[in-house]
């Protein structure tokens, strides 16, 4: 680091690029953070990192991000540099550094008994930054090796593993069974979350770079694995993970009774235009079961669709304001923060089971559930095995429940039926090279690990590229991402 700032943490307070009021960011689908920043401002947040011998928020990172090295590089005014070590380690940096929950930050020295450096600020500046002066430009490969490669599905892990490919000579094509590119990126995340324009100026990139993408093709019904094996001289399966969790309880045929995540993908098709709006909540009493980020964004989403009520369950009781003995840094903490969403309005309520959702006027439709409130057994793993019922029969009025509470693997049984097989979390299996059962087929991203972070998805993507590169040449010099043994889940 810079001589002229060593006692940077001491002088400046932690001050995060903030957002938009809550009571005026929900009445549009803008993007809640705040829309500029100043140098200054970033350059002083930068002063706060301590250059440390061993830097742990890295370790916190799955991709590795060089976190001291373009801190530094801030504070210097070197903005170019920066995002140059920022794309070093990740393909995307906007992606993360507005939709990442951000574990570096908690790994942080100064998160030991501090506030912790504005990481994903900086992240976030540097690449708006890069946007903003035209540096981030379509960097095509020099020469091409002669070798195709199939690439099935264009959200995170799908469009990293497509970029490191072509950059490392091979044709590229990519496999979108949905009308629009970027997977969850574009249809499950809502705009207001995360702009659309920031994956189509990707996309543009890639498209730039000789990559050639294909939308509406589903890889099973209008094209078979073994054609795109013929055709090509490996194929990456990179399509999520969207089997959904669900709650299987009485009632749970009735009206008015969807999965979180088809609520998304309906509102965000009808903010680009393309589609009717299926599910509406204005004017309705709003149940959503799941406390993560998926059930964040409905709760959002519902808010400004008009909802006349909003209440968020989670199973799990409530979270502790400060670390559990048994949760010491650099871990992830497990300690409550309110999200986004619920600045916004709306109820958080914990440690309810649903029992059963109730038509109380006969017309097919749910108009209330039954919850039980509970206290968790919770094993070394800290899974649930056992619970102990505190109360009974509480009724919740509700005229539209989303159910989000996470995924159960990817929904690959077209895969399945041509030769593949599931590990036991419902992802596909592979071997220590990425390679699933079938020579020449590899799997990266939620589709391989289960249901995680974005950031993940791009750590996947990068390191099944190297994966593939070797397999056809023999030897790669793409770099690999920083791996752990137990990526975050959805809850």
């Amino acid at each position: 680091m810079d001589e002229n700032h060593p006692d940077g943490f001491l002088r400046h307070p932690r001050e995060p690029i903030g957002k938009r009021d809550p009571h005026e960011r929900i009445g549009d689908y803008r993007e809640i953070y705040a829309p500029s920043w100043q140098d200054e401002h970033l350059q002083r947040q930068g002063e706060r990192c301590m250059d440390c011998g061993v830097p742990t928020c890295m370790g916190g990172c799955p991709i590795g991000n060089l976190i001291p090295e373009w801190n530094d590089l801030v504070v210097r005014g070197r903005w170019r540099e920066a995002l140059a070590r920022l794309h070093a380690t990740n393909n995307f940096p906007e992606f993360t550094g507005y939709t990442c929950p951000a574990p570096c930050e908690p790994a942080c020295t100064l998160a030991y008994n501090a506030d912790a450096v504005t990481i994903k600020s900086l992240e976030r500046a540097i690449v708006d930054r890069g946007w903003e002066m035209g540096w981030i430009r379509p960097e095509s490969p020099a020469q091409r090796t002669g070798k195709r490669v199939a690439v099935v599905g264009s959200g995170p892990a799908g469009l990293a593993c497509a970029q490191q490919l072509n950059r490392a000579g091979h044709t590229v094509t990519v496999f979108e069974r949905d009308e629009a590119l970027g997977g969850l990126m574009t249809l499950g995340i809502p705009d207001f979350k995360f702009a659309k324009h920031q994956v189509e100026r990707r996309l543009d990139q890639l498209r730039g770079e000789g990559i050639e993408f294909r939308t509406g093709v589903e890889i099973g019904p209008a094209m078979s694995l073994a054609q795109l094996r013929e055709r090509f001289d490996a194929v990456c399966l990179a399509i999520g993970a969207q089997q959904h969790r669900d709650v299987t309880v009485p009632g749970r045929e009735l009206g008015g009774i969807h999965f979180g995540m088809p609520y998304l993908t309906a509102e965000n098709r009808r903010q680009a235009g393309r589609d009717g709006l299926a599910i509406d909540a204005h004017g309705k009493r709003v149940v959503v079961l799941g406390g993560g980020d998926t059930g964040a964004d409905c709760v959002a989403t519902a808010h400004r669709q008009g909802a006349l009520d909003v209440a968020q369950i989670s199973v799990r009781e409530q979270p502790p304001m400060t670390r559990p003995a048994d949760n010491p840094w650099p871990w992830q903490p497990r300690t409550y923060e309110q999200t986004y969403a619920l600045e916004e309005g709306g109820r958080a309520l914990f440690a309810l089971n649903v029992t059963a959702f109730v038509d109380d006027d006969g017309d097919g439709a749910v108009d209330a559930l039954v919850t039980e409130r509970v206290k968790w057994t919770l094993d070394s793993q800290g899974r649930r095995v056992d619970k102990t019922v505190l109360e009974e029969n509480i009724r919740m009025a509700a005229d539209l429940v989303l159910i989000a509470i996470g995924f159960r693997g990817a929904q690959a049984q077209a895969f399945v039926d041509q030769g593949l097989t599931l590990a036991d979390n419902g992802a596909l299996a592979t071997d220590e090279t990425m390679m699933t059962d079938l020579e020449g087929v590899f799997a990266s991203g939620d589709a391989r690990r289960g249901a995680s972070l974005v950031v993940w998805a791009i750590g996947e993507g990068r390191d099944v590229a190297r994966h593939i590169d070797t397999y056809l040449t023999g030897a790669s010099r793409l770099p690999p991402s920083l791996q752990t043994l137990t990526p975050p889940t959805d809850d």
